[in-house]
């Protein structure tokens, strides 16, 4: 499997983004798709993921309310959509997939297989 994510760019404080992530391969395998990020300087960090087939999703109390994840499993693509940015979003953002049929949602970078390379948001003051 693996994951491309696109999206990124650079954004004033209080616009918006959307970032995208197509999972390609054997897709059929992947459970849990959603983002990680990391700071310059700092650790890699849960954002936000969904289960398959299922509305569940969970966030970091740090985005809830300003960032939504959302999929679309017949184009194997998750997107996260960024509102709201503030500066301490700026960061790469990592898209993740996961095999394991949980029925929660993980936080742990440990617990996702797939990673994609990265897509870099930069947020302005």
């Amino acid at each position: 499997v693996q994951l491309q994510a696109s999206g990124g760019g650079s954004v004033q404080a209080g616009g918006s983004l959307r970032l995208s992530c197509v999972a390609s391969g054997d897709t059929s395998n992947i459970w849990s798709m959603g983002w990680f990020r990391q700071a310059p300087g700092k650790e890699r960090e849960f954002v936000a993921a969904t289960l398959r087939k299922t509305d569940k999703a969970l966030y970091a109390d740090s985005v809830e309310g300003r960032l939504t994840i959302s999929r679309d499993n017949a184009k194997n693509t998750v997107y996260l959509q960024m509102n709201s940015l503030e500066p301490e979003d700026t960061a790469v953002y990592y898209c993740v997939g996961d095999r394991v049929r949980r029925v929660y949602v993980a936080r742990m970078p440990s617990s996702y297989d797939y990673w994609g390379r990265g897509t870099l948001v930069t947020v302005s003051s």
